[in-house]
This record gives structure tokens, C-alpha cells and sequence, in this order.
């Protein structure tokens, strides 16, 4: 439970390394206020303090004497620290060194792209792999500043909302200072983020509805209970923590442009939003990094959203500042559906004004083909929120927003483990098992182009039955998306049936495993039929066959295609191709 005291800092700070002194300055004392982004009000930092007192702003920045830090000196002693985001200590909101909380956060490689950027026709793309924290998410930054902040503070129960990577690098880093984590997840949250939230110790909460709502009910319960909570993009720990990516990559690009003590600032910094929190921070960065003189200019923004929950994207078409929260956000992707940015857009329209950028959406299936993309080019897997932001990035290259001399930084994070099932085709992998011969019949299973070979090329209407209705509904959306096809649904076996014969479609193409009429019956009532016969068949199921249904369907079908928890674009590609 959080403690009640109010937090006092200490009145002398240092400790045997000198991580605390004010470099420069004639005391050992750092001293840290909060600065009201709205009326500009400066107060102490307290963990109670959740707005400014003036005007009720709720997003407080933290200010450091600056003035005080001799540069030079400075970046002198950064050459011989630890390449963590604890290097930058002393513009962190930490007064005693003792108390930070890390597992070697921080100082992530910038890799060039090489592949991919010449296809792109850009001159230099740097990739910012922050896959290699320790819980493979950017996040652990936040989790180590806001983690060593809280156990300054005396905090030692944390609450927080999550669509899955906070709260599991809260978890850990929790862990580790002995600082127990509520964390309340929305149902989209994918089940292994939320396990492996459990796995460090977290108390989990699944809420039945979307991220807006569980954030708010994540607050009544943190209030109710007396317990500390975590504010997100209000919180100053966490917009402190992000700006670290900022002087990492200033300082990287340095040393590959000039191999020197100067800071290079790019030209770009590109990143997919939900809350903000991250490009926020980042901005802020940068334009500490302008006050100590370290860079001449600041990085345009590319802020990328995913069109299933675009709410800063739309006001920024509509030129408005303010954004219409998104009631009901469509995408499937679990980070990226905050509907309500609130006053986190404000700030990140004000920087693209100032200083420029641009606001881009794009689809759930443009993301999965893009982490495909850079998988095959460079290497390089990440996880749905980063394949969003490179195919916004696609988009604005192609627009001719970002140019080919542009230095361009993405920010990568997380891996695509839990959605390689969108990403993969079916036939991914060959096996040839020598340990026993068989004589049961094969079924045609060679791949979709080679069975589609032995079909029509003009295939136009296409039946689908599938009891996912998710499953059949991206089919139909891909197909169309791409020509003139007329894709017609149905969700059970019976209903399939009455489709097939009133359409008399080009191509069915059927699951197995549904209830009543199911999948096997369809296909015997289709061959059983002189008009319906000769119809291709392809069959997706994720049913392990038996012998027995192997030799049952060896003549009847034209293709076998092995699905995941979903049906992938791959297959729609191959699909699509043939067709045309």
C-alpha cells in the first residue's frame, strides 16, 4: 500500500561515484521542480502532487537546473559511464543514485538500414533496436525511472492500465525493488502479455472492454484502495525516461556522421501512437539537448496510427487540435487503441507546428505486410504497434514527405512471436519425415500457387465458409481490396450449402471444424451434386487430420491449407494473384 507521508528529498545527496552531483555547480544538492505545461507554475516534485495547483493543468514537466551543468565536463564523464539510460542521471527526476532500480536498460544499438532503404530510396534509415531491453520493449525505460522513483519515494504497491507492455516491464522491474503490480489489462491484451505480466509477480485484472475504460476503472480502483497510480503520459517519471531515446540517438549519430563530441540531430523520428507518451518525451529531449547547444535543430515528427483507432490522425486532416475520442476502436492491434489521446495530441500537434511532421494512419494488414517487409530485408522482427509505424513510413515516402537525403530514425520495439500466425504463409516450412513409410493417400498440399495452377484464371466469385466470423471477414476484405471480387460469407456448413447453390460461385473455400453441418459434409453434399461437382475446393483448417480423413478427402479437394488463430494475408496474396 502507498505510504501517506509527504516526500521530502534529501537535503545533501551524492553517493561514492558522484552519480548525483551538479556537475559545475558550487553545491551537491540537485534540485528538481515541476514546471505547469499550461500557466508555467513551478512547484516541488511530491508524489502527491497529481496537477497544477494554479490551474488544474494535469501534465507536469520536470525542470532541472541546466544552467548549472557544465557541458563539457559533462559529456566528458558521460564517454566513461555504463551505456544504460542512467548515464543521462543527472536530467533525470532521481535524487539519490542508491535508489535506482535497472537491468542494464538503455543504450540500444542504431542500426542502418541497408536493404530496405534502398528500396525505399532513402539514404539513411537507422533502425533505434530497442528489441534489445530487457524485456524487449522501450517501455523498460519508463518501468526503470518510474519504478526507481517510486521506491525514492517510499511507494511499495503501484497500479497500473496496460495493453500488455508496461505492466509486464512494470512487473519485472517491480520485482526486482520489492514494489507490488495491479495490473489491469483490456480483454484485447493478448493472453501471453498478460501471463507474462503474472510470470514477475503482478496481481492481473482482465477488464471486459477497452483500454479508455480500463484506465479509468484502473483509477477508481487505485483511489478506492488507496493505492499509488501510475499516470501514463501524466506521469513525469515516464516522459523522462522517453526523452533518454532522444540523447541516445543525438549522441549515436555524432559519432557515425563526425566520429566526434559533436550531437546530430535527425532529420526525422518516426513512431506509432497510441497515448503519446513516447514522442512526447522524445520532444523534449531534443529540445534539452538545443538549450545545452548540443544540437542545431530539431527532428520533425512521423506519428503513425493505426486506422482502426486514428484519432489523433483524423483532427490532424481536419486541422483541429483538439481530438474526437474514438468510442469504439476497430484494430486488432492491442497497444495501439487508446481512443481518447486527450491532451497528449495537443502537445503533439503543437510540435509539428513548431518544429514539423506529420500525422499518418495505416491498417492492420498494411502493418503485418510491413513486419514481413523488414523481417526479409533487414533482419529485423517487430511487433505489430512498430509494423504500423513502418508502413506509415511507407506512406510518407511515397508521398514525398520524407525525402531521400532525410536521416530518418524509427523506433523498433517489442517482436512479432505472438502474431506470426498474421504474418506467415501456410506453407512456411518443408518437412520429409523418414522414419516410417505410409500408404496413406496425400492430399494435394504443394502450396496455393501450384493448386491454383490446375483452376481457371478467371475465377471471380468466391464463396467462403468460415464460423470465425473475424477469419472470413478479412478474406472477403483483402480479395476486394485488391479487384473486382465478389466474395460471398457464410458462417456454418447449412447456410454454406444454400450459398453454393444460389451463387454458383467460382471457388469455395471452406473450414472443416463447424458445428452441425460441418466442413466434410459440405464437400460430400458438393460432390454428391452433378451441377456443384466440379467447383474448386480449398480446404483451411487447423484440425490435426487423421489417416482416415486424409484418404476421405485426397479426391474431393484441390488444396489443404493449415491455418493458425487466424487467416493471413499470404494466402489472400496467393489467392489474388491467381485470380488476376
Amino acid at each position: 500500500m502507498a505510504m501517506n507521508h509527504p516526500y521530502t528529498p534529501p537535503l545533501v545527496v551524492g553517493n561514492h561515484n558522484g552519480g548525483s552531483r551538479i556537475l559545475g555547480a558550487e553545491t551537491d544538492l540537485k534540485h528538481i521542480e515541476l514546471e505547469c505545461i499550461n500557466c508555467r507554475t513551478r512547484i516541488p516534485m511530491d508524489k502527491n502532487i497529481a496537477g497544477c495547483p494554479a490551474c488544474g493543468e494535469n501534465i507536469l514537466e520536470a525542470r532541472y537546473e541546466l544552467n548549472k551543468i557544465n557541458v563539457g565536463e559533462w559529456l566528458e564523464q558521460l564517454r566513461r559511464r555504463p551505456q544504460t539510460l542512467w548515464r543521462y542521471r543527472e536530467v533525470l527526476p532521481l535524487y539519490d543514485t542508491d535508489n535506482i532500480v535497472t537491468l542494464g536498460e538503455g543504450g540500444t544499438p542504431l542500426i542502418k538500414s541497408h536493404a530496405l532503404a534502398a528500396n525505399l530510396g532513402l539514404k539513411n534509415l537507422y533502425l533505434k533496436d530497442e528489441r534489445q531491453s530487457p524485456t524487449a520493449s522501450f517501455k523498460d525505460r519508463q518501468a526503470s525511472v518510474a519504478i526507481s522513483v517510486l521506491r525514492e519515494m517510499g511507494v511499495d504497491s503501484v497500479v497500473v492500465a496496460s495493453t500488455g507492455n508496461v505492466a509486464i516491464s512494470y512487473a519485472a522491474y517491480g520485482a526486482r525493488a520489492g514494489i507490488k503490480l495491479l495490473a489491469f489489462f483490456p480483454s484485447l491484451t493478448p493472453s501471453d502479455k498478460m501471463r507474462e505480466a503474472a510470470l514477475y509477480g503482478a496481481e492481473v485484472i482482465k477488464v471486459t472492454g477497452t483500454y479508455d475504460q480500463t484506465k479509468e476503472l484502473a483509477g477508481k480502483f487505485a483511489k478506492r484502495q488507496g493505492v499509488f497510480l501510475d499516470r501514463g503520459i501524466k506521469s513525469v517519471a515516464a516522459i523522462e525516461a522517453m526523452k533518454t531515446l532522444a540523447y541516445e540517438i543525438a549522441e549515436e549519430l555524432g559519432y557515425l556522421f563526425f566520429d566526434s563530441e559533436r550531437w546530430l540531430s535527425p532529420d526525422w523520428f518516426i513512431q506509432g501512437v497510441s497515448g503519446g507518451m513516447g514522442p512526447i518525451g522524445v520532444g523534449k529531449g531534443f529540445r534539452e539537448m538545443y538549450d545545452f547547444g548540443l544540437i542545431d535543430k530539431m527532428p520533425a515528427l512521423g506519428l503513425v496510427q493505426s486506422s482502426g483507432c486514428a484519432p489523433m490522425v483524423e483532427a490532424f486532416n481536419r486541422h483541429q487540435r483538439i481530438a474526437t475520442p474514438i468510442e469504439d476502436p476497430t484494430t486488432v492491434i492491442a497497444t495501439l487503441a487508446t481512443g481518447n489521446p486527450g491532451r497528449a495530441y495537443e502537445l503533439l500537434y503543437d510540435y509539428v507546428h513548431e518544429y514539423g511532421g506529420h500525422f499518418v494512419s495505416a491498417s492492420d494488414e498494411e502493418a503485418f505486410q510491413a513486419i514481413r517487409i523488414l523481417a526479409r530485408n533487414d533482419g529485423v522482427s517487430v511487433e505489430p504497434a512498430v509494423g504500423v509505424t513502418f508502413a506509415g513510413l511507407f506512406k510518407m515516402v511515397q508521398q514525398g514527405i520524407i525525402k531521400p537525403d532525410d536521416v530518418v530514425v524509427v523506433n523498433c520495439s517489442g517482436h512479432s512471436l505472438p502474431v506470426e500466425t498474421h504474418i506467415l504463409d501456410s506453407v512456411w516450412q518443408r518437412s520429409l519425415d523418414l522414419s516410417q513409410r505410409s500408404s496413406t493417400p496425400e492430399l494435394p498440399k504443394e502450396g496455393l500457387l501450384a493448386a491454383l495452377d490446375r483452376m481457371d484464371t478467371q475465377l471471380r466469385r468466391v464463396a467462403v465458409i468460415e464460423d470465425n466470423v473475424d477469419s472470413a471477414r478479412l478474406i472477403q476484405r483483402l480479395l476486394q481490396a485488391r479487384g473486382a471480387y465478389d466474395v460471398q460469407l457464410a458462417h456454418n456448413g447449412e447456410d454454406g450449402l444454400r450459398l453454393i447453390r444460389a451463387m454458383e460461385p467460382d471457388i469455395v473455400i471452406t473450414d472443416l471444424m463447424m458445428p452441425d453441418v460441418d466442413g466434410f459434409a459440405v464437400i460430400d453434399a458438393m460432390k454428391a451434386d452433378p451441377a456443384l461437382a466440379t467447383i474448386p475446393i480449398v480446404v483451411v483448417t487447423a484440425k490435426e487430420l487423421t489417416a482416415r480423413e486424409r484418404a476421405q478427402l485426397k479426391d474431393q479437394v484441390d488444396l489443404l491449407l493449415q491455418k493458425g488463430s487466424s487467416i493471413d494475408e499470404e494466402l489472400v496474396e496467393n489467392l489474388v494473384h491467381k485470380f488476376e
